[in-house]
């Protein structure tokens, strides 16, 4: 078979040429998306404190993943966020009433000191507890007695100014929720195999 080499090569300046578009047109529909409800963010960020001091960042690791509108960070920050675009960096500062709330003080609880692991009883130790709906609520020893202890209910970052530096890396449609996702159709079971023929009794012969 012979080949036609200017045809195979007039093929492959088309291509050339027309991927480097193909490229720009869909880096231009992904710099067009914004942060808005119900798209998918990705977030490098870093937390820190008013006095500088950095409580949280995402350096070295994956971005943050959050569904925008649904909640899922501080709505401080979910509201500074709207209608960025990818590439977008932001400096936000946050209240503590629009993000983790303010200190309740009737959120300090005393529980019997014999409720608490033994390698919790010391001031500052992280624990947790089961809500009676089921969700994890974190718990902060906050004093300990001679027979009790008390533990703050409170989030850990509860009545804190938080400071962000946000840079938006990523943003896409987000996923449906899986009540929303078709369901597999059911296998059919096998039919059952027909019965076989019985077999005729065979006479008994003649003495």
């Amino acid at each position: 078979m012979r080949v036609n080499w200017y045809s195979f090569v007039g093929f492959i300046s088309v291509v050339l040429l027309l991927s480097p578009a193909r490229l720009a047109a869909a880096e231009k529909t992904k710099n067009e998306r914004v942060v808005q409800d119900g798209m998918m963010v990705s977030l490098d960020y870093t937390l820190k404190a008013t006095d500088g001091k950095v409580m949280e960042s995402s350096k070295g690791r994956e971005p943050l993943k959050y569904i925008h509108g649904q909640k899922m960070i501080p709505p401080g920050l979910e509201r500074e966020l709207n209608g960025m675009k990818v590439g977008g960096q932001k400096h936000v500062t946050v209240k503590p009433e629009d993000a983790y709330g303010k200190m309740n003080p009737t959120a300090l609880k005393e529980v019997r000191k014999e409720t608490i692991p033994v390698n919790g009883l010391k001031v500052g130790a992280m624990l947790a507890t089961k809500n009676p709906d089921g969700t994890i609520a974190p718990l902060r020893v906050h004093q300990i007695k001679d027979k009790t202890v008390v533990v703050d209910m409170n989030h850990p970052m509860a009545g804190k100014t938080l400071v962000f530096d946000v840079k938006v890396v990523d943003i896409q449609p987000a996923p449906p929720p899986l009540s929303a996702q078709p369901a597999k159709p059911a296998v059919p079971s096998k039919p059952p195999a027909p019965a076989q023929p019985v077999k005729p009794a065979v006479p008994a012969q003649k003495k």
